[in-house]
């Protein structure tokens, strides 16, 4: 692997990947009317694409702002179907294969073949091997106040320039962080963008390599901007999120969330939507609520005669998906048998 990226950026702009990087774009979207007016034109729209692209003409569309509430409120901003092809193409041809093999071991976010399962597994993993050693140990649970709203690009784009010699992928990637900033003084990037959560991880990999090589901590996992240590005492739980804090704020300027804090691991952890202990796992306490709610709009929907049957079987089975994971039987059964849209049909 190149200790930066070389010479590439021409070789990759070609049709052949643009159309793959459409095909991606499009996955679960082919209904969608932005979708289908693209590949009424496929093949010039590509091309208009790919000459623009090289001749330095291309700019970032006009975002468009929605809330979703789940976990929680956020705006996510959207840019149009080809910018969309856009991202998928430079994230498939140069972030996965340049810069995502060099992230640590135990980072999980928007890495193939890893994410929140993953992540459990391996807090939970280290979990047993620390008890082993030390029976009272600590854990030091941290998460970046508004992650994404807080990034500053100036930073990012140094960082950037770490990984990048090439210097029209140098040029795309300060178009792609800097074009279009609709942010609050600047800062921030769009959570809705397929390349904001691969920059997320790539400016938050800056804390991983403090944390490995300078603090030498190895039972720490992150999931995006949410972190756990183990450690031995409450004393190192301090002095390391003292650390943590000033080098969030000086090298990122970013900070901690109030709710990080630090506790003996007998409490368990919240993480990725359970609760771990070393023994076992259990659904996080919102989970429950949550599903309860649900099944209850279902079950009075249903006796309406105006429920979406095939959407809250989709509903169900993802959640009991997610509870397979965890040591819930007694609860599934419950859940599962409180539906009555299931056992009426």
């Amino acid at each position: 692997m190149p200790k930066k990226i070389k010479n590439c950026f021409y070789k990759n702009l070609t049709f052949d990947k643009l159309y793959a990087a459409h095909l991606r774009a499009r996955k679960h979207k082919t209904y969608k009317n932005e979708v289908i007016n693209f590949e009424l034109n496929l093949e010039n729209n590509l091309i208009n694409l790919l000459n623009n692209i090289r001749k330095k003409s291309y700019h970032l569309g006009k975002y468009y702002e929605f809330k979703v509430y789940e976990p929680k409120e956020r705006i996510i901003k959207a840019l149009p179907y080809i910018d969309r092809i856009v991202h998928q193409w430079y994230v498939e041809e140069f972030i996965k294969p340049y810069i995502v093999p060099k992230f640590i071991n135990s980072t999980y976010a928007c890495i193939q073949n890893r994410g929140t399962h993953n992540a459990v597994d391996q807090i939970q993993k280290y979990m047993r091997i620390y008890k082993r050693n030390n029976k009272n140990f600590w854990i030091l649970k941290c998460d970046v106040k508004k992650f994404f709203y807080n990034i500053d690009p100036v930073v990012l784009y140094s960082i950037m320039q770490k990984y990048i010699s090439d210097k029209a992928l140098l040029d795309f990637t300060h178009l792609l962080i800097f074009d279009k900033n609709t942010s609050v003084n600047n800062v921030g990037i769009p959570i809705g963008n397929y390349t904001s959560q691969f920059f997320a991880n790539i400016y938050l990999n800056e804390l991983d390599q403090y944390v490995k090589r300078i603090l030498k901590i190895k039972y720490y996992v992150r999931y995006m901007d949410d972190f756990i240590f183990l450690l031995d005492t409450k004393d190192d739980c301090i002095k390391i999120k003292a650390k943590i804090e000033n080098f969030l704020y000086e090298k990122l300027h970013l900070n901690l969330n109030d709710k990080s804090r630090y506790y003996p691991y007998k409490m368990g952890v919240n993480f990725c939507g359970y609760r771990i202990f070393c023994t076992h796992r259990l659904l996080r306490n919102n989970s429950k609520i949550k599903i309860k709610n649900k099944v209850k709009r279902w079950n009075r929907a249903y006796f309406k005669g105006n429920l979406n049957f095939t959407y809250a079987l989709q509903s169900i089975n993802s959640w009991i998906g997610h509870c397979s994971h965890c040591n819930s039987y007694t609860l599934m059964k419950k859940i599962l048998n409180s539906c009555d849209f299931l056992y009426n049909e």
